[in-house]
């Protein structure tokens, strides 16, 4: 086996996956190519390596890599090339420069043992001085953990998110509980941690394995959008997957119910395993509502009839007689839920709601899932309108790990009423938090359109509220005649009703591009945003126009429109900073989606520089200012105002948005829609998919594709089940009142 030694002049490729480099190495003077897999790498690194020589039929001369360890520099010109690769955020080329010909060869003591000395060098103050030396601790304890981390297959991108969550106590936390990282890493599933505590001699029999993946399975069932799963799955799955027999797996489950680790419960037929949050969510829920809905209100000295009567009249409207039946509801119930697509005026029915409450000098707090929707609720109503985490307070605990919203049954809302629009996007999570906040008395009025997707968090919310008819409710049947004139509106509700829509008709709002092989298909779909409709409409792409897809995958899902999209409409450029992730590529001027919620991760107001907050929420868009490669930060402003600072070990919560699953548009609503009627799996390739995808646009829809698709959307109205038992407590609730 032969040895060389040498500094990285340059990394040429490299997986993140897998840790796959090429790398030039410079030896003695001379430029060595050295190929292999390597934990940790960077530009400016001294390093020992062992391997052999190989002759490459294309690139010469190389050498192959079988092991390496890291060297410290011990020259002028090694130090600072390491200090100037960006290994260490908040120093630069220049900083490196400064601070090398300051302290020479003693540069690496004094930023270990005498950092506060930093500050001599100019441009570098205390602040920044802790900042190096952390950067440089984090470093040295990171290659000592990303060594441990790489004899069992884990990423150097995974390697630095288990890094951040456990620090210097990595080894130790993973050597006591390798199963931990399932429940703790962002990413990392059973699977990942299954084989380390296998490699460690774990048994394949052993307690802590079985109850380990019987969460992870159960987890799974939430990730699909279930509060429970049914025991008998549950079972069969993780027996599977571990390669015991199932009455093992249902042993465990019966310890985990015993040390209420987990709660198993008959549903009907059903025997349903919930996690303990899950579990009192959903019953927090049902008890809550029939609580709410059965308090004795004070009565409301108002002729309904009558003012309703002057509204209309001060107004220039005419309300059907639903709306009016929704107006008269509220006043005289503690819950009321008002149902419809759209165009059936659900938004002037929420208006004159709150014109007869205030009218009866009473205070009204209006609410919504996500930024979005509320910002459009707020410009529908011309009143302040807050996220539910912004109406609820959300905070965290003493020790910065435990989460929960100030405002609750100790502390509720202070407000005679509530109205919370787009109810279909909240699940049993927020809704069991929503409810502890509203004070008896206080009238809560839910609006939402049940024939949309579902929450993309667990629970069935607002359709186990409806079909459970345990609470008033109102539905909003009747199209306006202005929504007549929609083609959108007509054409949404004919697809929910299951006819065909109308796609022949010119100079409207709704325009469908006929298309049958998928690469045209996205060719077009490119061209349209690229130059058409923007010249078209007058606006930009970031500004009016979103492409939706029902998938992830293939030439018209989002991964591949996204690549497409990027390259067209925000193309690299020599001075246009750029970070490569994985197999893509974020850049300034990108726009951007945060796939989870990070009730941790900080922000600041760009237009009140006094105004910061804590939160970013999975769905929330923006749009990438600035790279620093420095700094190891990529910054983005949502709903251009909020900056957020993303650590390069975060980025596996962004994506590129210049595409969105049909499920990520929820709640939004978008001048100009864009999407893809192709080829698909069936289970995407659904009636209330279409339908949302449609009711997501304000000013124009544009589908491109095969009207066959079309019709088999439309034809294809299953509904994936999901396990719920808010419906079932509910009934039995009320029957029992």
């Amino acid at each position: 086996m032969d040895e060389i030694q040498g500094t990285i002049y340059d990394v040429v490729f490299r997986n993140e996956q897998n840790g796959y480099s090429v790398v030039e190495l410079e030896s003695d003077k001379n430029i060595v190519t050295v190929v292999g897999y390597f934990a940790y790498i960077n530009m400016g690194e001294t390093i020992k390596i062992y391997g052999t020589w190989v002759q490459h039929p294309d690139y010469g001369k190389q050498f192959k890599m079988d092991t390496y360890s890291t060297v410290t520099p011990s020259t002028l010109y090694g130090i600072e090339k390491y200090l100037a690769s960006g290994l260490i955020a908040g120093i630069g080329p220049h900083t490196a420069k400064k601070i090398v010909e300051k302290f020479g060869l003693n540069t690496f003591d004094i930023i270990q043992y005498n950092p506060d000395r930093l500050s001599e060098v100019e441009g570098i103050g205390d602040k920044k001085a802790a900042k190096i030396f952390e950067a440089f601790q984090e470093q040295k304890e990171l290659k000592d953990i990303m060594m441990f981390l790489e004899q069992y297959d884990i990423s150097p991108n995974y390697a630095v998110k288990i890094y951040k969550a456990y620090g210097a106590n990595t080894v130790a936390v993973i050597k006591q509980n390798p199963y931990r990282l399932a429940d703790d890493i962002f990413g990392i599933g059973f699977k990942m941690s299954d084989k380390i505590a296998l490699s460690m001699g774990i048994p394949m029999d052993s307690e802590q394995r079985i109850s380990s993946a019987t969460k992870y399975n159960l987890n799974c069932f939430h990730g699909n959008g279930h509060t429970f799963a049914p025991q008998e799955d549950l079972c069969r799955i993780t027996a599977e997957l571990l390669g015991v027999d199932e009455e093992v797996v249902q042993e465990n489950i019966i310890k985990l119910f015993i040390n209420k680790e987990l709660v198993v419960e008959s549903l009907g037929d059903t025997r349903a395993v919930y996690s303990t949050g899950f579990f009192k969510a959903e019953a927090g829920v049902a008890r809550r509502m029939l609580q709410l809905r059965m308090y004795n209100l004070s009565k409301l000295s108002v002729d309904v009839e009558k003012e309703l009567q002057k509204l209309e009249k001060s107004q220039g409207i005419t309300l059907a007689e639903n709306q009016k039946m929704a107006v008269k509801e509220a006043m005289s119930n503690g819950v009321l839920v008002v149902t419809g697509g759209p165009g059936t005026g659900k938004t002037t029915t929420i208006k004159t709601i709150i014109d007869m409450f205030e009218g009866k000098g009473m205070s009204v707090l209006l609410a919504a899932p996500t930024g979005r929707a509320a910002k459009r609720m707020q410009e529908a109503t011309g009143k302040e309108a807050k996220t539910l985490h912004r109406l609820l307070e959300f905070g965290f605990g003493e020790s910065d790990e435990e989460m929960f919203f100030q405002k609750n049954e100790d502390s509720p809302l202070e407000c005679d009423a509530i109205i919370v629009d787009e109810v279909s996007m909240i699940d049993i999570i927020l809704m069991n938090n929503l409810l502890k906040a509203v004070a008896e008395g206080t009238r809560l009025v839910l609006v939402g359109d049940m024939d949309q997707l579902p929450s993309v968090g667990p629970g069935n919310v607002l359709r186990d509220i409806i079909e459970s008819e345990s609470v008033p409710i109102v539905r909003l049947n009747e199209i306006f005649r202005q929504a007549q004139e929609s083609l959108i509106v007509v054409n949404a509700h004919r697809i929910n009703n299951g006819e065909a829509p109308i796609l022949d008709q010119k100079q409207k709002d709704f325009f469908f591009m006929r298309q049958d092989e998928q690469g045209a298909i996205v060719n077009t779909i490119v061209e349209l945003c690229r130059q058409r409709l923007p010249k078209y409409y007058n606006t930009t792409f970031l500004e009016g126009i979103q492409v939706l897809s029902p998938m992830k995958k293939g030439p018209c899902g989002i991964i591949s429109l996204n690549n497409e999209l990027q390259k067209m409409l925000n193309p690299e450029a020599p001075n246009k900073k750029e970070k490569q992730f994985r197999d893509f590529t974020f850049r300034v001027g990108d726009k951007v989606m945060q796939v989870k919620n990070n009730y941790k991760m900080k922000w600041q107001s760009i237009v009140d520089f006094e105004k910061e907050g804590e939160g970013v929420f999975n769905g929330d868009m923006g749009v990438i200012i600035n790279i620093d490669t420095e700094e190891q930060v990529i910054e983005v402003v949502y709903d251009n105002e909020k900056l957020v600072r993303y650590d390069f070990a975060l980025l596996d919560e962004l994506e590129l948005a210049y595409a969105l699953t049909v499920h990520k548009s929820q709640g939004s609503e978008f001048p100009i829609l864009v999407m893809p009627v192709t080829f698909g799996p069936k289970m995407l390739l659904t009636r209330n998919l279409l339908y949302t995808a449609l009711t997501r646009a304000k000013q124009t829809v544009v589908l491109v594709g095969s009207e066959k698709y079309v019709h088999q959307m439309i034809e294809n109205n299953h509904i994936t089940r999901r396990y719920s038992g808010l419906k079932t407590r509910l009934v039995k609730m009320a029957e029992m009142l």
